[in-house]
């Protein structure tokens, strides 16, 4: 489904992504991991179109999508989240979740008719399938964080997409939290045959939920392999997890 090859990007001759790779794989769960500044953010903003490479090739279902605008990629069937919340914040639950889904419809322009009457069903599906459909006219702004991370994983569930990407879906997250994002994505892949693509700091999640692992080191792929070989892999070891393998 996504093939990275090749991928380098500069800024200011500072390289953060330098010759990466990456495969993802139909109905995969693929994990990114690596220390702070390694590159996996940037990686995504180029598979998402928020970044333009300066080489390489990205493909998603063999179409190069490099350097393509994120409302296209997203309309192919591409959606994400991002590591600091990005949601409309004075907005309801309900709200943000419809945006999406009336973008996806392009009916973002009816003048014609309430936008509250549009799109409802759909909307508390998705509420219903993330477990906020009992928040759905809250003011999203007043959500917990933890709540506002799963929103965004509802917004982008609003676009249907194929590969959805997350950038540390569990960042501040409490324990509880954790585990309970944990069996949302899990399954939230089952229940809508999704792709799954995510970068996260928590092991113990990563090797939970993830078919294969990518590691990267100063914007360079230095392994790619199933979650066994990884933890036994001596260079990744060294460079990510402190010599010592993972939980």
């Amino acid at each position: 489904m996504l093939r990275v090859e090749a991928l380098r990007k500069v800024f200011e001759g500072f390289v953060a992504v330098n010759g990466a790779r990456l495969a993802v794989d139909k109905g995969e769960v693929v994990a990114v991991i690596g220390p702070n500044g390694a590159g996996k953010t940037t990686l995504f903003h180029l598979i998402t179109g928020q970044l333009t490479p300066d080489s390489g090739s990205i493909r998603f279902r063999e179409t190069e999508i490099a350097g393509v605008a994120p409302h296209k990629i997203c309309r192919m069937g591409v959606a994400r989240s991002y590591q600091v919340v990005n949601i409309f914040s004075r907005l309801s639950v309900f709200d943000n979740v419809q945006v999406a889904v009336l973008a996806r419809r392009g009916q973002t322009f009816n003048l014609l008719r309430p936008a509250r009457t549009m799109a409802v069903s759909e909307t508390r599906q998705i509420l219903k399938s993330v477990g906020l459909d009992d928040k759905a006219d809250r003011v999203c702004g007043l959500l917990s964080h933890g709540d506002q991370k799963v929103l965004e994983i509802a917004i982008a569930l609003g676009s249907r997409p194929e590969l959805l990407i997350l950038d540390e879906p569990t960042a501040g997250m409490s324990p509880e939290e954790t585990a309970q994002t944990l069996h949302l994505m899990k399954r939230l892949v089952a229940e809508f045959g999704l792709t799954l693509l995510f970068c996260e700091h928590d092991m113990g999640m990563v090797f939970s939920i993830a078919d294969r692992i990518m590691v990267m080191q100063q914007g360079r792929t230095i392994a790619e392999d199933a979650p066994e070989a990884i933890r036994s892999n001596p260079q990744v070891q060294e460079a990510y997890l402190g010599g010592t393998a993972p939980c």
